[in-house]
């Protein structure tokens, strides 16, 4: 797909370009199996060309094309002995996966359908029978089966929807009501597996195993028990799925909707043959991305044949891709119940038309703030750390984050702290606003410290009590911390960072300018005030810094740091801007490569704060090596004297590995 400024040669050349649109648009929803792909694809083509979302798009769909281009490059050199050893190896693997095939457990997914229409019709039963959706102009969150028929769908823009089907009725989300029916299906839920798994508000994964065993019952007894239930509890309708794994049973569930149900026996033979026939389409994890990416390169366009072209995965896709592939081919999916586990975040996110408008802005803010502090008092939740998420008008994402000094849980104190984060953007247009709290208090994880663990505070308390007993009374922190004989590869709140799943546990907000930077407490938020023009800037850096020491009394004193070189301060904020981490095509880490499902969402979100972790050990180094003046060249080398002579001792006692203790002055 050309981009804008060559649309007419594009045009030209192409009789009809939205062909090629492939990002656009898919039938994958259940309703739409009749619907005339071609010329919803044309409308859709048609009513977003030009617009923003669309040169989004082509974006994604020039990464697209140059991915594919670059994959079948590396298809076509792969020689006979390569595409041998590949084969072994592909077959090896695929053996071993299959021996841990696990036919022991019954799985059932169960999915209310169309769940927000359905709940507005039950509230307002005028709209039965009609085609509407709920959402609005900009964005729909869901469309009725009446309205699916049309091609309209959920994540479409409601001006194209209308323009799809005129009379489409378009109704405003009312999320206190949802939840509120979520919670009464959710009651039902419980009769049949205490511990069963929310995948959202309309969705869960139910381990029937047990009840079918003591009930002495088949598990489609239990699927349409279940599914009267619900109906009975909120006048509402689901669908089912019954299988040996959950991957298999979310794909069942889909299979007789609205209203159905289907079981899929613990039967290695008769998984085979589902998954034969099946489109890759229909698998969770496999999106619109790698769908295109394994048709057009590899020519897979049903499950099975992940198998077949076994050798060809193994070669050019990393072991765990590869991985997930063959146990996609083979029918295989995880059929343990997850142990219990707390909470590690809770977000809220709403799209809207693009605006400036502060007020609207507030405003939306405002009603995130309510809808996530309910949901954290309900849970019993209080954190530490929010995260502000913008999604601007030219789709561009940005993630704001501070870590506060008090747990919160309450909408006024995350308004509060959202509020500074939101002005810190402006002026900007916005069509998304998100809001997510994270690193929540110790007593809601059941985390018992343990009373010899020594904690970071411990030693910079320590060390600050007992500085003026030390000959050191006359260097500061920064100086010691930075001297050159410090071995660089321990960093303390790096250490912390490898245990905490949220990447802004323990840093701070960092706003840098040319000029000098301020770290300061107010109302409980460490920040970071900034002068200078160039403060601004700086925002969109997305990074945290820890700057400054902490007092006896864990508070931080602010310090000003003058570096004394705009150079490298410049340096600083454009290589960090360009090594912020992006999924490549959905899938691949654009830092180091790994590759994730979208599905994996805890996964990914562990793996984006490791990257965030591990910058900011590097932003840290580099600061406090550049921005910190040594006072004179002798008391350089008197700490550097000391420094060796204090090495030395304790490299006799433990070795090569200097153990953390030294870098903090102790009695």
């Amino acid at each position: 797909m050309a981009m804008e400024g060559s649309e007419g040669n594009s045009d030209a050349v192409s009789p009809h370009p939205w062909q090629s649109y492939n990002t656009v648009y898919t039938t994958a929803k259940a309703g739409m199996e009749g619907v005339d792909k071609e010329k919803v694809q044309k409308i859709v083509y048609e009513m977003s060309k030009g617009s923003k979302y669309f040169q989004n798009e082509e974006r994604k769909e020039a990464f697209i094309k140059q991915k594919i281009e670059n994959m079948r490059l590396q298809f076509a050199k792969l020689s006979p002995s390569d595409l041998s050893h590949y084969q072994k190896v592909a077959e090896r693997r695929i053996l071993e996966l299959e021996a841990s095939r696990d036919l022991s457990r019954i799985w059932l997914h169960v999915d209310m359908d169309a769940f927000y229409a359905a709940v507005e019709t039950l509230s307002n039963p005028t709209l039965k029978g009609k085609p509407m959706a709920v959402g609005s102009m900009s964005m729909l969150s869901t469309a009725n089966y009446e309205a699916r028929k049309f091609g309209v769908r959920s994540a479409m823009p409601g001006f194209i929807a209308r323009k799809l089907c005129p009379e489409l009725i378009l109704v405003p989300t009312d999320f206190k009501k949802y939840t509120h029916y979520s919670d009464l299906t959710r009651k039902v839920f419980q009769r049949y597996d205490p511990n069963f798994i929310a995948g959202s508000l309309d969705e869960a994964y139910l381990d029937i195993t047990e009840v079918c065993r003591e009930r002495n019952v088949k598990c489609e007894e239990i699927a349409q028990e279940l599914r009267d239930g619900v109906y009975e509890e909120t006048g509402l309708t689901c669908s089912a799925g019954v299988a040996p794994n959950r991957l298999l049973a979310k794909v069942c569930s889909d299979i007789n909707k609205p209203n159905g149900q289907y079981v899929l026996p613990n039967d290695r033979m008769a998984i085979m043959t589902f998954i034969s026939s099946l489109p890759i389409r229909k698998i969770g994890g496999i999106g619109k991305v790698t769908e295109h990416i394994l048709k057009d390169v590899f020519g897979i366009n049903t499950c099975e044949q992940m198998l077949d072209k076994g050798s060809y995965l193994c070669a050019l896709f990393s072991q765990s891709t590869a991985d997930f592939f063959y146990s996609v081919g083979l029918g295989l999916g995880k059929t343990d119940s997850p142990q219990v586990s707390f909470r590690k975040s809770i977000s809220n996110e709403r799209t809207f038309s693009a605006t400036e408008d502060e007020v609207l802005l507030q405003k939306k803010l405002a009603e995130l703030a309510e809808m996530l502090s309910t949901d954290m008092q309900k849970e019993g939740l209080h954190g530490r750390t929010l995260t502000l998420k913008l999604k601007t008008a030219s789709f561009e994402v940005r993630n704001r984050a501070v870590t506060l000094q008090n747990y919160i849980n309450s909408s006024e104190d995350i308004l509060k702290h959202a509020s500074k984060l939101l002005k810190a953007e402006l002026p900007v247009s916005v069509r998304l606003i998100g809001l997510r709290v994270s690193q929540f208090n110790g007593d809601k994880c059941g985390a018992t410290p343990d009373p010899t663990q020594k904690t970071i505070t411990n030693f910079i308390t320590s060390g600050e009590a007992n500085r003026k007993n030390n000959s050191f009374s006359d260097v500061t922190d920064h100086d010691f911390v930075s001297d050159t004989e410090t071995d660089p590869s321990i960093d303390v709140r790096h250490t912390g960072q490898l245990h905490s799943r949220d990447s802004f546990d323990g840093n701070h907000s960092l706003d840098v300018n040319h000029q000098s930077c301020t770290l300061w407490k107010n109302d409980g938020a460490e920040k970071v005030q900034t002068s200078g023009n160039d403060a601004a800037s700086s925002h969109h850096s997305g990074l945290t810094e820890l700057l400054g020491s902490t007092s006896s009394q864990g508070q931080f004193e602010g310090k000003n740091v003058n570096d004394g070189s705009n150079l490298i301060e410049e340096d600083r904020l454009n290589s960090c801007q360009e090594t912020i981490m992006s999924w490549l095509n959905d899938y691949k880490c654009s830092l180091c490569g790994i590759e994730l499902p979208p599905s994996f969402v805890e996964e990914r979100l562990e793996h984006s704060d490791f990257h965030f972790a591990e910058k900011l050990q590097k932003e840290e180094s580099s600061i406090r090596q550049t921005s910190i003046p040594i006072h004179s060249q002798d008391q350089r080398h008197r700490i550097n004297r000391q420094s060796k002579s204090k090495k030395q001792k304790f490299s006799q006692k433990e070795g090569r590995n200097t153990p953390i203790d030294y870098f903090f002055v102790k009695k």
